[in-house]
């Protein structure tokens, strides 16, 4: 947060203890935290990095974390996980493409520590599937649409908004025209397409994709 946001959160924690009768009150702070291009920690293209499942996924915050800049890869160990630090010691000293091993491994501990160890593997093995092998994994994010309006056939602009991929049409639009747009790995060029049932994979599912990193499975419902 910034410096206005801290002392708003200040004041009204204040103004909650004294109408809580609480006489004394004490407040914990700390530096904020950016990361090494200056952006600030815990905020993303799309909005927060919620730490609530239900607003963000569990492969959506692994995905977060797998994405830090290289120079703020030894400095997040440090931070968000308990690896001893000897180990953070060796990690950090890897280079060159280890580096994305090394990102995967904070990813996978911090998301651990918030979602569980099961979760946090389920997020690797499913980022692993989709990167490494290509394959669709089922625990993609997803959405479900009733399958009345995929056989009616859905405009993909608006497909790509109701799947959180952009926050408009125009940004939709943006994305299309800049090559990032892709449905079941097929690249899209035309704003206009409409996506309907003839789309749909023997997976019964429709892959979304926005540029190598963002997927999202559309699911006639």
């Amino acid at each position: 947060m910034g410096g206005s946001d801290q002392w708003g959160n200040i004041v009204n924690g204040i103004d909650l203890g004294h109408r809580m009768g609480t006489p004394q009150l004490y407040a914990l702070t700390s530096p904020l935290l950016t990361t090494s291009s200056g952006a600030k920690m815990g905020k993303s293209a799309n909005g927060a990095v919620w730490l609530n499942p239900d607003m963000l996924s569990a492969y959506d915050f692994w995905q977060y974390w797998r994405n830090t800049e290289d120079a703020d890869v030894s400095r997040f160990l440090k931070l968000y996980t308990t690896l001893p630090m000897d180990e953070i010691a060796r990690l950090s000293a890897l280079g060159g493409a280890e580096i994305n091993e090394v990102k995967k491994i904070l990813a996978t501990e911090v998301t651990a520590m918030l979602h569980g160890r099961a979760a946090a593997e389920q997020a690797a093995e499913t980022a692993r599937k989709t990167f490494e092998e290509g394959a669709l994994a089922d625990n993609l994010p997803s959405i479900e649409i009733p399958t009345a309006e995929i056989e009616a056939g859905l405009g993909l602009l608006s497909l790509i908004v109701r799947a959180g991929l952009a926050a408009s049409n125009g940004e939709a639009r943006r994305h299309v025209q800049g090559g990032a747009v892709r449905i079941n790995d097929a690249s899209m060029s035309d704003e206009r397409a409409v996506i309907g049932s003839a789309d749909v994979t023997a997976d019964g599912v429709i892959k979304l994709s926005l540029g190598k990193k963002k997927h999202i499975l559309v699911r006639p419902a």
